[in-house]
């Protein structure tokens, strides 16, 4: 067959779009193909996606479950903390506590706090979950550093701090005016300053205050008080009009504390070292006071005497010291007769500190059964039985940091489990705590 030279590039032409045809053919095949696979990842990608997914909220829920079962254990942890003797805590304090006092039924209760405030609080029941309270706030750069009730629970002496040295205010009942004019606004009459004292220890800061009622003798009844300075100086003031009655000099380089005896009798003081030295307050047939003489000396401490307390029939005597021991007195006895105080018992201090050795106590406290004593160190409290040294109970971190103040309600007061007394404790931590007694 013969083929003309015409028809060549005709041929050639057909051969060209052949070739072209098939590559275009193979090139949507390859393209198709990768987009049959791209899909398939995805696929694949997302169902992996899902399973994570799935298995993320799984692990979710699971977490969710122990968490709720963590918190659950914390819960009940920190109830299994829960002291069974913590009565309640009076809340509202915004710095350190510096001082508190019952009124002499124990239905009242002053603080005094570094938020340059006192507040008197309303215990109807002590097991309440709010307290109504009295706010008293201190003038412009004072700082209560202590309280004590005057006659009744409508006077309150308050010891102060600021850069000119301690002062002493007493709050009372308002005059009939301001009373009037109180309840025709539909307030409660504010008390007001009766009377104020400053600069009562030169510039030296008041460490403690107390207060007694004057019934030992010929006492007229009326309360005194005792302001104790950091320096060497204790003075004694008429609650009623602010008179200084009496001054004494421990003659040591500095005052740790000083307390009265409930019926105004005695005056004692714990200072530098480790013997104690008791005064006697001597009123006049007209009831007043006419001088305070040095009568006793506790000795028999080998080291500082912490803190000391009377009882509340106040014929005995406390003391802690650092040497690890507890004393009682009985100071009960004929002085001016040269008859000297008898030491009752020596009490080892139960209480170890780290290292194993006997701490010592900061603070003491008498039931007013005489029964139970109650004492801290730093944020441990305890309760020991007066008469053998043996430990009732104990609270450890009862305060998140130092107790600072510690009293007990003179007579029973009203709680869910019934009327009972009471044990007070104020620490760093802006708190006041009521404790039940422990059993015996």
């Amino acid at each position: 067959m013969h083929i003309s030279d015409s028809s060549t590039p005709m041929i050639l032409v057909g051969i060209v779009v052949s070739v072209i045809a098939g590559l275009f053919a193979v090139l949507v095949f390859i393209l198709r193909w990768n987009a049959g696979q791209k899909h398939q990842r995805q696929s694949a990608a997302a169902s992996e996606s899902a399973s994570l997914l799935q298995t993320a909220k799984a692990a979710a829920k699971k977490t969710s479950v122990q968490s709720g079962k963590s918190r659950t254990t914390v819960k009940k942890t920190q109830l299994q903390r829960h002291h069974p003797l913590d009565l309640n805590t009076l809340k509202g304090h915004s710095d350190f506590l510096t001082g508190i006092c019952f009124t002499a039924n124990g239905r009242g209760l002053a603080t005094a706090c570094g938020d340059q405030v006192v507040r008197v609080f309303k215990l109807d029941n002590a097991s309440s979950k709010s307290f109504k309270f009295l706010r008293l706030n201190m003038p412009g750069g004072n700082s209560p550093t202590a309280v004590a009730f005057g006659e009744g629970a409508s006077q309150l002496v308050i010891a102060t701090q600021d850069i000119s040295g301690a002062s002493l205010l007493m709050y009372g009942a308002p005059g009939g005016k301001v009373v009037a004019e109180a309840k025709e606004n539909g307030k409660l009459p504010v008390p007001e300053v009766k009377w104020e004292k400053h600069q009562v220890h030169n510039k030296k800061s008041i460490v403690t205050l107390v207060a007694a009622t004057a019934s030992y003798g010929s006492g007229d009844g009326s309360i005194i008080v005792a302001s104790c300075s950091e320096g060497t100086d204790i003075k004694l003031w008429s609650a009623a009009n602010g008179n200084c009655i009496g001054t004494v000099d421990t003659n040591q380089l500095k005052n740790t504390m000083a307390t009265l005896s409930p019926d105004g009798r005695f005056l004692a003081a714990a200072a530098f070292t480790a013997d104690v030295k008791v005064w006697e307050i001597v009123y006049g047939k007209d009831g007043s006071v006419r001088e305070v003489v040095k009568v006793m000396q506790l000795s028999g401490h080998k080291s500082a005497v912490t803190w000391l307390c009377f009882t509340w029939d106040s014929e005995r005597m406390i003391t802690a010291s650092k040497d690890g021991s507890i004393r009682i007195w009985n100071i009960n006895v004929r002085y001016h007769l040269d008859e000297d105080p008898k030491c009752l018992r020596v009490l080892p201090i139960p209480l170890r500190d780290i290292k194993g050795l006997a701490a010592h106590y900061d603070r003491l406290a008498i039931s007013p059964d005489n029964k139970i004593l109650a004492v801290t160190h730093v944020s441990t409290l305890q309760w020991l039985k007066l008469e053998s040294g043996e430990v009732l109970d104990t609270a450890e971190n009862a305060h998140d940091g130092e107790i600072t103040c510690i009293a007990w309600a003179p007579e029973p007061v009203p709680t869910d489990k019934g009327r009972t007394v009471i044990l007070a404790t104020g620490g760093v931590d802006k708190k006041v705590k009521l404790w039940y007694p422990p059993s015996l």
